[in-house]
């Protein structure tokens, strides 16, 4: 019975790591980074309640910046230039064998990332219309 609860929390601690720490290289790296950084909190503070104490603030700053990615012209034309920019990258990644670390699988996670980019930037245009209408 202990091995259950010991492995549950184990699973929880390796997946919300990750994300935390896929949300933080994303913090420098073009990405979501602050939603990950969200994600791999919530993820994590199933199993550790202590965790639970970073999870407003940086819901918070999260949302302000989804919302401030779509109220300027300029930064939403310049999220949807680099989500079809990522998509064409993904393409020549594995169309190109020439290109380091060329391949299907690179290409794919590229392409995977432009098509999240454009649901995260769809998201947040809602959030910011609907708020806008109410």
């Amino acid at each position: 019975m202990g091995y259950g609860r010991s492995t549950r929390r184990a699973l929880v601690l390796v997946a919300g790591g990750a994300v935390l720490l896929a949300g933080v290289a994303l913090l420098v790296l073009p990405g979501p980074g602050l939603l990950l950084v969200l994600a791999g909190l919530l993820i994590l503070a199933r199993e550790f309640p202590g965790v639970d104490r970073y999870v407003e603030p940086v819901r918070e700053r999260a949302i302000q910046a989804a919302e401030e990615s779509v109220t300027s012209w300029w930064r939403l034309t310049g999220s949807i230039l680099t989500g079809l920019a990522l998509i064409g990258a993904g393409v020549a990644w594995g169309l190109v064998p020439e290109l380091p670390f060329s391949g299907w699988s690179a290409g794919a996670s590229l392409i995977l990332s432009g098509f999240i980019l454009f649901g995260l930037l769809y998201w947040s245009y809602r959030r910011v219309s609907t708020r806008r209408a109410g």
